[in-house]
């Protein structure tokens, strides 16, 4: 039996949540050992089968020895991780000391060179793995980018099991959105659950994995999304932002949906920590940086994906 390495951190949310999403499509495949290296006990995990180890990221020997017999090791540390971009280097010198065989970096998002607050880490891990495998290929691996979740806008209806939802610029409960102002963008748009049905099966594909792994749930703008919206949730309030006050961090607008994740230190001011993100989100999108590649489509092309029309219409349709 092949075994499959499964790192994540010992955060509540972000890239953690979707670990947890991959990780759940692989304990129901049933075709794999699960290993989790961890920092906090889990017992819902042990209590189906899956291996835990706490670890110190900072011991490369021992990681190595652990990812001893590992053959994928699917990495979803948080980018914002004070020590997520030496953590992810010890992981990949450990794994290739080890002979792990392929290797997914904490991507899940944006294509890269985004120019994302907080996800500077991911260029440069991405730039250590390059480096590593320079004179010769010593670790296969694979930036999984799906874009931006469509989960987002079923808020605040359920639409994942573990996927932290918040709201986004686009607010289908109250009918209304922000936007660049004179500017479309594209984006790409994925469901979490078939991000992680695309990695269990990249898991067991036989080709080489290609470097950079977009997946497409759907392609569309900001402006066909809200064309979209409006057809199911009727007209919409639209508030416009100047670019250059998108790419400040202000957007100055009458409503900012507020974001406020279990890390949120007590006493963060909520609305002016959800303004930097939102406008932080926004900028990316202005640079074309959700609209992403999609590589897993063409090598998976029997995998369904769901669109976002249907998405929108199931959470939707019949919703006051």
């Amino acid at each position: 039996m092949s075994w499959s390495g499964f790192w994540r951190p010992g955060s509540r949310h972000g890239n953690h949540d979707v670990g947890r999403e991959v990780l759940e499509v692989l304990i129901q495949g049933q075709k794999h050992q699960l290993t989790v290296f961890t920092r906090t006990a889990a017992p819902d995990l042990a209590a189906h089968g899956v291996n835990l180890i706490q670890v110190d990221y900072n011991d490369r020997d021992t990681l190595a020895g652990y990812l001893g017999g590992v053959h994928t090791v699917l990495s979803f540390i948080s980018p914002t991780a004070v020590e997520a971009g030496s953590a992810q280097k010890n992981l990949i010198d450990a794994s290739i000391k080890a002979g792990v065989q392929r290797f997914a970096p904490s991507e899940w998002a944006t294509r890269s060179s985004s120019g994302i607050a907080g996800y500077s880490m991911k260029d440069e891990v991405h730039e250590y793995l390059k480096e590593v495998n320079k004179e010769k290929k010593v670790l296969e691996y694979c930036l999984f980018q799906p874009g931006m979740f469509m989960n987002y806008l079923s808020f605040p209806y359920p639409s994942t099991k573990h996927l932290q939802i918040f709201g986004l610029q686009y607010d289908l409960q109250n009918r209304r959105a922000i936007v660049p102002s004179n500017i479309d963008f594209p984006m790409t748009v994925t469901k979490v659950q078939d991000l992680a049905s695309v990695v269990a099966e990249a898991i067991d594909y036989e080709g080489e994995w290609p470097e950079t792994g977009g997946i497409c749930g759907s392609r569309t703008t900001s402006s066909e999304l809200i064309k979209l919206a409006e057809s199911i949730r009727g007209p919409f309030q639209i508030e416009t932002v100047q670019a250059e006050a998108i790419e400040a961090g202000r957007l100055n607008t009458s409503w900012i949906p507020l974001i406020e994740p279990p890390s949120l230190p007590p006493g963060m001011d909520v609305r002016a920590f959800s303004e930097a993100v939102i406008s932080s989100v926004m900028a990316g999108a202005l640079r074309g940086t959700w609209a992403v590649s999609n590589e897993w489509n063409q090598l998976l092309p029997n995998l369904k994906m769901t669109t976002v029309d249907e998405f929108l219409r199931d959470i939707w349709e019949g919703k006051p």
